[in-house]
């Protein structure tokens, strides 16, 4: 008994003393690079917002006045259908026997260039892109679920498509020209980019949300 009483005091304390909490693990290097990451998209949409609040504010015309460019915009789409109608429908006996059908992209235009007159293959390069200038001014006015490059370019082409076809099919001294339906598109998409596209802007522009 008496040699358990002198027993160290030390022993007991280093038992029953409490342990030192763990220092806390530096993030590792998935961790840093997620909050790099997360912090450079916050960034980024911070700077497009600023950007998207400095564009200058687009409102829609008033009802009456877009109502009445519609209306316009339809009239002129009805006088080219009848002008487009007359030239492309219009029969031509004296050229039943020198048209033929073209369903190869190039070999129209090649024929076209190689013309000696230059006179000749602008009038014809210049005619049929001219011919789908007015499509890609006046659709995006006369219609705004086709506004958008890719949806004129596409019912132009369809359009067109039909056109030719019906010239094969129906027309004497016409055919079917593929390379006309590329020149149409063609004329479609520049009269878009130089006129259509701000005209539709401007008639049919979207309140930008707050």
């Amino acid at each position: 008994m008496a040699r358990a009483a002198l027993r160290p005091l030390t022993t007991f304390r280093l038992r029953t003393g409490k342990t030192a909490a763990p220092e806390p693990a530096e993030p590792d290097r998935a961790q840093r690079a997620r909050r790099a990451g997360s912090s450079r998209r916050a960034r980024k949409a911070e700077r497009a917002a600023e950007a998207e609040s400095a564009r200058p504010e687009h409102r829609p015309l008033p009802f009456p006045l877009r109502l009445l460019a519609m209306l316009v915009a339809f009239a002129f789409m009805v006088a080219f259908a009848v002008a487009l109608a007359r030239i492309t429908l219009e029969p031509s006996p004296a050229s039943a026997a020198l048209v033929h059908s073209n369903l190869r992209p190039g070999d129209s235009l090649r024929a076209y260039l190689d013309q000696p007159a230059l006179r000749d293959a602008v009038k014809q390069i210049g005619g049929n892109l001219l011919l789908g200038v007015p499509f890609g001014v006046l659709v995006p006015v006369v219609a705004p679920r086709a506004r958008g490059l890719v949806r004129v370019l596409l019912l132009t082409a369809t359009v067109m498509l039909l056109v030719e076809f019906a010239q094969g099919a129906l027309v004497t001294g016409r055919a079917f020209d593929i390379d006309d339906v590329i020149l149409n598109t063609t004329g479609a998409l520049i009269g878009y980019l130089l006129l259509g596209r701000r005209v539709s802007r401007a008639v049919h522009a979207r309140k930008q949300r707050v």
